[in-house]
């Protein structure tokens, strides 16, 4: 994957970062695959929250389709 994408990707994921942060959780970028997938670790609070799931598809990778052209899933990875 070009540069240019993983510098989009951190920008989309700064935008995201404030309101995972105010709930004691972050995330950060591990990895953009040349497919399309861009692999994620949650970290703080967001280990192991039952709504993370529900962060990861509605906020994260919502998010990141939105503001990065050719995203096509994030997945968490530990």
């Amino acid at each position: 994957m070009a540069e240019d994408i993983v510098e989009k990707v951190e920008t989309a994921l700064g935008t995201i970062r404030p309101y995972l942060q105010a709930d004691g959780g972050d995330v950060e970028l591990v990895k953009v695959k040349d497919d399309g997938i861009v692999e994620v670790r949650l970290t703080g609070a967001c280990v192991g929250c039952p709504m993370s799931q529900m962060t990861l598809r509605a906020g994260i990778e919502r998010a990141l389709i939105r503001e990065v052209p050719g995203i096509k899933r994030v997945e968490s990875v530990t």
